[in-house]
């Protein structure tokens, strides 16, 4: 069991999300860096999509009632356990009574924190995710709050002595996704179905653009600021399906990125997508921060996914050999 002592407004529980449940209109939700919550669960020998705390607002405070192991990934953030510093990216073991403590991130938007087991709330279609909007999945469909209890799994392999190691984090481990340019960090995007519906000089402006990630931004999607893409005529759609990463561009000319708790469906054009390899570098860009576009062939999106599924393989077989010693 772990015990929540300090927790801002939004910090909830998240795997890797609710699949399958679109059709019902139920967004997705899960982490917003789906390759943090992966990755802790990997150094703890969890499987992929056990549950955790995905952290987005700070201090955070938690205290472990039992011997416990636990991973910190995701930003780049100040942490101690018993009053003694964690690094990021790093597991180690916590005795009963410990405080972990986590602050504001130096740079990154969301810490995530896994536990060996992984958090044991009830699975709600499928999945442990939160669903804040539907109220369902997570700790009663709601943000943690100072006082909860929440029982933690037991672990799937037994930690050896030496549980204290940790990995280099993907934007360091993987080449090229720690890209920024003109301070701006750039995304790789296809264009969807109604980008040939903007004019030439709009579809040029969306590429040139550097954006500003609006404070109106959230787990339901990221509004843009910048140039806007005014389109000559109003387009009337009907509503179509929609998924994390659409950008949609409603008729005030200002972009939205739809993330992890997308609606299921809308009616703004699609003027592009950001590939799968670089939802998790957007999952960790922070309200007023700025990120650019680079267009990408559907060949060039499928292939950018090797590089973070060996990342993760790799950190995977080299947290078996430290469990092993």
């Amino acid at each position: 069991m772990i015990e929540i002592l300090t927790s801002a407004a939004f910090n909830t529980i998240q795997d890797l999300g609710r699949n399958g449940a679109r059709r019902f209109g139920v967004s997705t939700s899960g982490a917003m860096d789906p390759v943090a919550l992966a990755g802790g669960n990997a150094l703890l020998g969890n499987d992929d999509n056990a549950a955790g705390i995905e952290i987005q607002t700070f201090p955070f405070r938690l205290r472990f009632q039992v011997d416990a192991t636990f991973a910190l990934t995701g930003a780049d953030y100040v942490s101690t356990l018993a009053g003694l510093s964690v690094p990021p990216w790093w597991c180690k073991r916590a005795r009963a009574g410990d405080v972990l403590e986590i602050g504001t991130p130096r740079r990154g938007a969301r810490v995530y924190v896994t536990f060996g087991g992984g958090l044991d709330v009830p699975r709600v279609l499928g999945s442990r995710s939160t669903h804040l909007r539907a109220g369902f999945g997570g700790l009663d469909g709601r943000t943690l709050q100072a006082a909860d209890v929440i029982p933690v799994g037991t672990p799937s392999c037994e930690a050896g002595r030496r549980f204290d190691f940790g990995a280099a984090p993907p934007d360091v481990a993987i080449a090229g996704t720690g890209s920024t340019e003109d301070r701006a960090l750039r995304i790789r995007l296809m264009r969807a179905g109604e980008y040939d519906l903007f004019p030439e000089p709009v579809q040029a402006r969306f590429w040139s653009t550097k954006w500003k990630i609006s404070a109106r931004s959230d787990r339901g999607g990221y509004r843009l600021s910048g140039d806007k893409l005014i389109l000559d005529a109003p387009v009337e759609m009907r509503s179509h399906g929609v998924v994390a990463g659409v950008v949609q561009v409603p008729p005030g000319g200002e972009p939205i990125i739809q993330m992890s708790d997308a609606n299921t469906a809308g009616g703004y054009p699609k003027m592009a997508a950001v590939i799968q390899a670089d939802l998790w570098r957007l999952g960790q860009a922070t309200p007023g921060s700025f990120i650019a576009f680079n267009e990408v062939s559907y060949e060039d999106a499928v292939a950018a996914m090797a590089p973070v599924n060996d990342y993760l393989a790799k950190l995977r077989a080299t947290a078996d050999l430290y469990r092993a010693l």
